[in-house]
């Protein structure tokens, strides 16, 4: 029974935005399976994990309605495999996918769709809002790369969104460093916050690719719906109690300068190539006038670079994890920032000039 043709991208693309969260291997083989159904003409591609759930609009049907589920990694690169431009023809008999194209012909296992197991989405919306996929993505960039990974301090391995009235704040921290970023939406929003797991995150930000459209946001209970380009992600939140992030922002920091972003980023990459492989650790010496940066390691090789500064307050050095100052720079894309550092033992604080709604707090660590 032909089931669906179509052109190879138009297949390919929608199913792209569903497979990144399906995994490999499963203790249930069907969830390696992506669910393909179609009704009145329109197809819709789903994957699951139980935790989070993606479903996408795919290409028209024009044969009738069906429902079937196939790996969705091979499916996948078939398709990847195929030259672009290719027609695709899709047959269903006897649990058997035949996927046809020019002079190719594949063969998939199917399992019944009847098996797949789909979320449970909660009807009560709780909270909503809508704003650009540029916006949402320019803020999930300012602080993704903070959170943690595969700590045992489950909370931490996600994302806290938080909204109240016309904002909306993302934070993330690995309790080693903290970003934070700010935005005002068209809203009158209750104070609520979740935490997003961080899969949901990854997967959110590469389905953001069309930066003039709106994203929709509606909090659920105990989960979170995103959709956009005619895709629709639910994700179970994660439960716990996110630390007070206004707690660990520096207040008080009194050595202040400017500095040129890629200057400094380009300084902090050529002294991490002789940072010590292990711990990574770097040396800051600020002086009036100067900020030098200094690597070693085990081979007593060292590295150091030197950048002039308007600057004239006292004499201070202090130890960094090389990994999160590039970290910062590589993804706040702001020609200048300023950093505001306390004394050797206390948190820095990385802020865009004449911005507030960005901050980024680093802790020390002894070299």
């Amino acid at each position: 029974m032909l089931i669906l043709q179509a052109d190879r991208d138009a297949l390919l693309k929608p199913l792209q935005a569903v497979t990144g969260i399906v995994e490999r291997r499963h203790t249930l083989p069907i969830l390696s399976n992506v669910l393909l159904e179609s009704t009145h003409g329109q197809t819709n591609i789903l994957a699951t994990d139980l935790e989070i759930q993606i479903n996408t609009d795919g290409p028209k049907s024009e044969t009738g309605d069906f429902r079937i589920t196939t790996n969705a990694k091979k499916l996948q690169d078939i398709l990847r495999a195929l030259p672009e431009g290719a027609q695709v023809a899709l047959d269903w008999a006897q649990n058997r996918l035949t996927l046809k194209a020019g002079k190719s012909r594949f063969a998939l296992q199917t399992l019944p769709a009847e098996d797949f197991p789909l979320m449970s989405v909660g009807e009560e919306v709780s909270s909503a809002f809508s704003l650009t996929q540029e916006a949402l993505k320019g803020m999930l960039s300012q602080v993704q790369y903070s959170m943690a990974v595969q700590d045992i301090r489950y909370y931490l391995n996600g994302l806290l969104m938080q909204t109240e009235g016309d904002q909306l704040r993302l934070v993330a921290t690995d309790g080693h460093r903290l970003a934070y970023s700010a935005a005002t939406i068209e809203a009158d929003l209750p104070k609520a916050e979740v935490i997003l797991p961080r899969k949901t995150v990854l997967e959110l930000f590469k389905l953001l690719n069309q930066p003039n459209e709106q994203v929709s946001v509606e909090l659920l209970n105990n989960q979170v719906r995103f959709r956009c380009n005619g895709t629709v992600i639910v994700s179970k939140v994660v439960d716990g109690k996110f630390p007070d992030f206004n707690r660990v922002i520096p207040l008080d920091n009194d050595k202040i300068f400017l500095l040129n972003r890629s200057h400094l980023l380009g300084a902090l990459e050529r002294a991490a190539i002789l940072a010590n492989e292990k711990f990574r650790g770097a040396r800051l010496h600020l002086q009036p006038g100067l900020l030098s940066v200094v690597c070693s390691n085990n081979e007593q090789e060292e590295a150091r670079e030197e950048l002039e500064i308007a600057y004239q307050g006292g004499e201070l050095e202090v130890g960094f994890n090389i990994n999160y100052l590039m970290d910062v720079l590589r993804n706040v894309h702001a020609e200048d920032m300023q950093l505001a550092f306390g004394d050797a033992n206390r948190s820095t604080l990385f802020t865009i000039p004449n911005n507030p709604n960005f901050k980024y707090i680093v802790m020390p660590m002894r070299i």
